[in-house]
């Protein structure tokens, strides 16, 4: 499992009977750090008899191999051997049973402390604690910035490593500590899941083993051991494998004492690529069926109980609550330090994946509960799944920041706002003057001009579709071709509205096409058409050039902002909707057309529409591209266009079809709300979210009733001396906690059908604003 197997228990030697050392209570699955605390060590004789290997070694006061049912006090059946799921080879947890469990981790309600990076700022507050950190109260930030400034002491009073005190205290003070608790909760899962049960499944257990071939003797610890079917189990709460335990596990299955003993692997996430690699070696080295590996997926949950200083989300924003966002770096070569540091303390492979798995850059919102006044928001983001080595994972912040800035803009502005132009006939109406001061605004605008640049790429007629629509062209004798409008609109979103909360399920995009030319000139020169040429040209572009758009539109990483700022959009709809049947805690911003609170950011503050537009406006006169144009012998494209996000079309889907189609949703968006999870219908994405109420502990952000976090038999009360393990209060179910949700009917349309909108945007072609209706398709929905 997740915790390293550094102290001896008995060991298993060929040719003798098991027989376990008992304690008279539960399980001790110490921290590797926690081994140094071992002062009693005591060499054990066990009776034995032939036909299996004899127990013999030495045992400490923290461990004791025992019987799996006794370690974790569980009750029950023995699960058939041929019934487990490694019985046939590899195998993975069925969707229908993916779940989560809780883990007692109270360090996590201080994940919201913060310590100036200024050194001089800093030193002012830690020169203040003059005790050594184990005279504060844990729970309190005096105790966690006494550990910190402990840390820098024995650094030169430098952070080099970790590079600041939020790094610090999530990848070290927090997350470390919490390994050995959330691997004995999987390691127990596992067993009761599983049915691991009965006198013959043995916890806990250490086998000699000898390399045959270097004569090296190793001691190898497994978390789960049946003499009887001759299977030993390596539990892992993560996705990754133990650095260290890879010559041992070489060595134990060369040994020719266990050349009929099979390893098997269980993880409680998707293996790594690293951990693939690994395995599939063993699997060569043991020969046919003697190693396989199982995923039984399950999402761990930090349980705690939150405080003044826990991170949470506000009445200002959504998405910083997320642990995995939070932590996320701002750019790869942070992410690449992140990983190095990451992987240089953790070789045991004791982490669950973070924000090294996500690619942010595909975050999206897709699910908001019901906005009960006082009680929060529940919510859930979508985000594609990579490999921790893709050099991915960081913009987290970032990219939750626009989203969530977003969904405050579409509540704050009136609808009539929502709309950008860009029209070489129009300099002064470019966009809403406030809306031109979000980030929102900025996306939809930077976004049309995208397109445009994306439709003269297409008319290139040297290569793809644009040399398609040419040789067309050219094979009837038509010269050339008339200026264009393009504009998106989309088909009803399909949502679902269930419980109390809307889930946001497909939301595919339709580009439409039509002929219009402007007064401005542009370096295609003017082009005399028949009315059959003229007919003939939008249906050649309608069936080439405007299909290959729409595709960019609905999966291009170009357009990766826009479709998440839409789906803000579309949530933010629906919570207007809600609030005008019962005021929430978005009563106040709603139509109040103040945007202060959600400015345009970083890089792009000092961003206006003026240079988009001259941007566009450059393209339009000069041409993106040259290329051999049929159009007056000249390169170039005319194309203008718009967006208008003032109406959000949806679509209820029915239950039935909810039910057929998303059944695992419900469940994975339960679970996201308190940790990141698999996605139990799309395996290429994960989900992830929160919940907006505030907190209400006390101030010290500690909890008045600790109770320490379970102990096996003879775990040290009193932690080494350098390593502060102090006990963890058990939470109260996780910081974020659903609220209270109803049955209801369906979603009715907050807008006109697709023709209606269609008819309207031909309309304001007319005027010269374009109309651009944009959602992004979720990964994986049709």
């Amino acid at each position: 499992m997740s915790s390293t197997k550094s102290t001896k228990t008995s060991t298993a030697q060929p040719n003798q009977t098991a027989q376990t050392t008992r304690t008279s209570s539960g399980s001790a699955r110490r921290h590797h750090l926690w081994a140094r605390a071992a002062v009693a060590l005591a060499t054990v004789g066990i009776l034995s008899a032939s036909g299996l290997p004899q127990l013999q070694g030495t045992a400490d006061a923290a461990t004791k191999a025992m019987p799996c049912e006794q370690m974790f006090k569980l009750k029950g059946k023995p699960t058939d051997p041929g019934k487990l799921p490694w019985a046939k080879g590899d195998a993975v947890r069925p969707e229908t049973d993916w779940d989560s469990y809780g883990f007692p981790n109270q360090r996590q309600a201080m994940d919201g402390l913060t310590l100036p990076d200024d050194p001089a700022e800093r030193d002012k507050i830690l020169d203040k604690l003059d005790k050594p950190y184990k005279s504060y109260p844990e729970g309190t930030p005096d105790r966690v910035y006494a550990t910190y400034k402990d840390y820098l002491s024995r650094n030169g009073n430098t952070d080099t490593k970790y590079g600041g005190f939020g790094n610090w205290l999530n990848e070290a003070y927090i997350e470390v500590y919490g390994r050995q608790p959330r691997g004995e909760s999987f390691h127990g899962k596992v067993v009761k899941d599983l049915g691991l049960l009965g006198p013959d499944w043995i916890c806990e257990e250490t086998f000699d083993v000898t390399d045959p071939e270097t004569g090296k003797p190793y001691t190898r610890r497994f978390d789960a051991v049946n003499h009887k079917t001759k299977e030993v189990v390596e539990i892992k709460s993560g996705g990754n494998h133990d650095t260290s335990q890879a010559p041992k596990d070489r060595a134990f299955l060369k040994d020719p004492r266990y050349k009929d003993y099979k390893l098997r692997y269980a993880f409680g996430q998707p293996q790594s690529e690293d951990t693939i690699k690994y395995t599939d070696g063993l699997k060569k080295l043991g020969g046919q069926g003697r190693v396989t590996t199982y995923e039984h997926v399950s999402t761990p949950e930090a349980e705690f109980k939150p405080g003044k200083y826990t991170a949470q989300d506000t009445a200002k924003s959504i998405g910083r609550g997320s642990d995995v966002i939070r932590q996320s770096p701002p750019t790869p070569a942070d992410m690449k330090a992140r990983m190095d540091r990451i992987r240089a303390a953790d070789p045991e492979g004791m982490r669950v994946r973070g924000p090294g798995g996500v690619d942010f850059s595909t975050l999206e919102l897709r699910y908001v509960g019901k906005p009960v006044k006082g009680q929060g928001l529940n919510y859930s983001f979508s985000a594609n799944k990579v490999d921790e080595s893709s050099g991915l994972g960081y913009g987290g912040q970032q990219k939750a920041e626009l989203i969530s800035d977003s969904f405050f803009t579409w509540l704050a502005l009136t609808p009539e706002k929502f709309w950008v132009n860009l029209n070489p006939d129009e300099p002064e109406r470019i966009m809403d003057k406030t809306f031109g001061k979000t980030d929102a605004g900025r996306v939809l605008l930077q976004a049309d001009l995208e397109m445009k640049h994306d439709y003269a790429k297409d008319m290139d007629p040297r290569t793809g579709v644009g040399k398609q629509l040419w040789d067309k062209l050219n094979a009837e004798h038509i010269p050339c071709t008339h200026g264009v409008r393009n504009w998106i609109v989309p088909k009803p979103a399909e949502v679902r509205e269930q419980n109390g909360g809307l889930y946001i399920l497909n939301a595919p995009l339709k580009v439409n096409s039509v002929p219009q030319e402007v007064n401005t000139p542009s370096p295609n020169g003017s082009c005399n058409l028949t009315e059959a040429q003229h007919k003939r040209v939008t249906e050649l572009m309608g069936a080439i050039i405007v299909p290959d758009i729409e595709k960019k539109v609905n999966a291009d990483a170009k357009y990766a902002d826009l479709r998440a700022v839409y789906n803000a959009r579309v949530a933010a709809e629906w919570i207007r909707q809600q609030d005008t049947a019962s005021p929430t805690d978005y009563h106040a911003v709603i139509n109040s057309n103040r945007v202060a609170d959600w400015p345009l950011r970083g890089k792009n503050a000092s961003w206006t529409p003026q240079q988009t537009y001259k941007d566009y406006v450059k393209s339009f006169t000069q041409g993106d591209y040259s290329y051999p144009c049929q159009k007056a012998g000249r390169p170039g494209t005319c194309v203008m266009g718009g967006v208008d996000f003032s109406k959000s079309p949806k679509q209820n889907v029915t239950q039935a079809k909810f039910t057929a189609e998303h059944k695992h949703l419900p469940r994975t968006t339960d679970i996201s709300v308190k940790a990141m999870t698999d996605d139990a219908e799309n395996k290429a994405l994960l989900a992830l979210g929160g919940n907006t109420a505030p907190h209400t502990g006390t101030g010290g952000g500690t909890d008045p009733t600790p109770t320490p976090t379970p102990t096996h038999p003879g775990q040290p009360s009193t932690p080494p001396a350098g390593h502060n393990p102090t006990p963890a209060p058990t939470g109260q179910g996780g910081r974020n906690q659903p609220g209270d949700q109803h049955a209801s009917g369906g979603l009715a349309n907050t807008g006109t059908q697709i023709a209606t909108i269609a008819g309207a945007a031909l309309a304001l072609v007319a005027a010269g604003a374009g109309l651009v209706w944009l959602r992004r398709r979720r990964n994986g929905l049709n």
